[in-house]
């Protein structure tokens, strides 16, 4: 069958080319025969989702009103509740958790008539961003599984990627929708703070937590946005970007960055010039030392979510999840309350920057492509950065800041290895992201997905 998108599985039902137990077989069969080289789910639903698609079937036979989601199978990243599905956390210690009730955001979609696929691996507790996960085996890469997806949402990216799912749900607190996104080439979106409801989502920060979509391309994503807000988000794909002003950081999101990665950057700022966006240099010089402000509040508010789970079960966490929560009792209340400061700053600057000078902000999404599993370190010359600190440099900022942000892919490296570009609008402002990334889809990317199509739909196993 290949890919479809979201529109094109639709289309299918009303012509009768297939139907909702058709489609949702064809994912459960993906899923069986591809997914042990990915390991991009913890559990596969396939007994509910198959009861669901059986169940739409009779409802649209009885002529009953569908609907926006209706027969489309979604995955959800293992740290958002489900009912009577086991929801692990890509923990040991909740390893058999079950939930009584569906997060906000599951409920919400059910009720449009998608198909609950599974629940998608990601890094422990959603603390950190290889999705190399001790308990449930690392996630890899479709586009070479020696690396990582990135993360934490880094199972529901790879399988967007791989055609294992229609589209996914993740959630984002320094980055974990976007930095996947760009590891696997495909598309995430993370929505002004609140936008989305979180109930039902296991917490990192409260404060910082995000839920977003993760899809294969614009149209899908304006889709399911709209679905998962309740708005409608396609009459935006169809208007042009004649006019909007694109701001161009001129310091920090240029610094300590892969030539490659950079060099593809440059490259997708011409291209939304020649669509007729106008190029602003932006100064940003104010955000200087924003990632250990986004740290101090991240690690205080989950050493509290974590406060009884350390408790009791330190020793079952992994090293490096360990570490973060560890890390928590180190930072003072005072500290924690300068960041919250520091914060509504950020918010405040870029709330002056949105109203006066641009309509959207155009940076990497991270300055590094995808690194080999298990590696810990990233060099620039003789600067040393973690894998962690840089992959989280260009998006945490926008979760203090609370506007969307978008990342939609923007070519290959040498290595084969997919770039991400970022789009960063004001609060509620959706809609620019989705006419904006559309745009530049629709002109640069049509070659780009054919690619990973093709090979994402033939990766073989690193072992």
């Amino acid at each position: 069958m290949g890919r479809k998108t979201i529109q094109e599985i639709q289309s299918g039902y009303k012509t009768g080319s297939w139907t909702t137990l058709d489609i949702t077989k064809y994912y459960l069969k993906r899923i069986k025969k591809k997914d042990h080289a990915l390991n991009s789910y913890i559990t596969v639903a396939k007994d509910r989702a198959t009861g669901e698609a059986k169940r739409l079937e009779a409802k649209s036979s009885s002529g009953e009103q569908t609907g926006l989601l209706y027969g489309i199978p979604l995955s959800y990243k293992d740290n958002i509740d489900t009912k009577g599905i086991r929801t692990t956390y890509g923990s040991s210690i909740d390893a058999n958790h079950i939930p009584d009730k569906n997060a906000a955001i599951v409920q919400r979609l059910l009720l449009q008539d998608s198909i609950l696929l599974g629940k998608n691996n990601l890094h422990e507790y959603a603390l950190g961003v290889t999705s190399n996960n001790p308990h449930y085996g690392p996630v890899h890469n479709p586009w070479n599984p020696e690396y990582t997806p990135g993360g934490s949402s880094g199972g529901s990216a790879a399988a967007v990627a791989a055609d294992l799912t229609a589209a996914s749900i993740g959630t984002d607190t320094g980055g974990s929708v976007r930095i996947p996104a760009a590891s696997c080439g495909v598309v995430g979106l993370k929505p002004t703070y609140n936008k989305v409801p979180t109930e039902g989502v296991f917490y990192v920060s409260w404060t910082l937590d995000h839920v977003g979509p993760i899809t294969a391309n614009m149209t899908d994503l304006a889709v399911l946005f709209g679905a998962m807000t309740k708005q409608s988000y396609l009459p935006y794909l169809t208007q042009d970007i004649r006019g909007l002003r694109v701001g161009v950081p001129t310091s920090y999101f240029n610094e300590h960055i892969d030539p490659e990665t950079y060099a593809l950057y440059l490259q997708s700022l011409e291209a939304l010039e020649s669509l007729g966006a106008i190029l602003i240099d932006t100064d940003v010089s104010f955000v200087e030392g924003n990632s250990e402000v986004s740290l101090t509040i991240a690690a205080s508010e989950a050493g509290y979510v974590h406060k009884s789970r350390m408790e009791c079960c330190l020793s079952q966490y992994g090293a490096d999840a360990r570490a973060f929560l560890e890390s928590s009792r180190d930072i003072t209340s005072l500290q924690y309350i300068e960041a919250l400061k520091t914060k509504e700053m950020y918010m405040n600057m870029f709330d002056k920057l949105f109203r006066e000078r641009i309509d959207v902000l155009a940076t990497p999404t991270i300055p590094i492509p995808a690194r080999k599993i298990g590696v810990d370190e990233v060099h620039f010359g003789d600067y040393t950065e973690s894998v962690f600190d840089a992959m989280t440099r260009y998006t945490g900022l926008f979760n203090m800041v609370e506007v969307p942000a978008l990342s939609i892919p923007c070519g290959l490296t040498s290595e084969g290895l997919p770039v991400g570009l970022q789009l960063v609008a004001r609060k509620e402002r959706e809609d620019l992201l989705i006419r904006a990334g559309y745009a530049y889809e629709q002109d640069q990317l049509k070659e780009f997905f054919r690619l990973r199509d093709q090979i994402c739909a033939g990766y073989k196993s690193s072992n």
